[in-house]
């Protein structure tokens, strides 16, 4: 299972559009879509969980491609590196 980060998505963008889009590449384990709190439309980013061969395939054929007007930015998701942690 590889998690995919989605980024530069329209505010448009709907859970139901970027799973039409990302099935075309494999089974769309999870999807999280990032909203604004008070007016419900999308802040531009996305969690997405697919299978490893399925998911690269979706970064080789969807990053830097254009999704309904916006170009969009797919790749592995990275851990953030969390403000605490040992102290020298």
């Amino acid at each position: 299972m590889i998690t995919l980060s989605v980024r530069g998505l329209p505010r448009s963008t709907t859970e139901e559009s970027l799973t039409a889009l990302f099935s075309e590449y494999g089974v769309v384990r999870s999807l999280k879509l990032v909203k604004d709190l008070f007016s419900g439309d999308c802040k531009g980013f996305a969690v997405i969980d697919m299978e490893g061969h399925e998911a690269r395939a979706a970064i080789a054929a969807l990053d830097g491609s254009e999704f309904n007007g916006s170009m969009i930015r797919v790749g592995p998701d990275r851990p953030r590196r969390g403000r605490g942690g040992r102290r020298r």
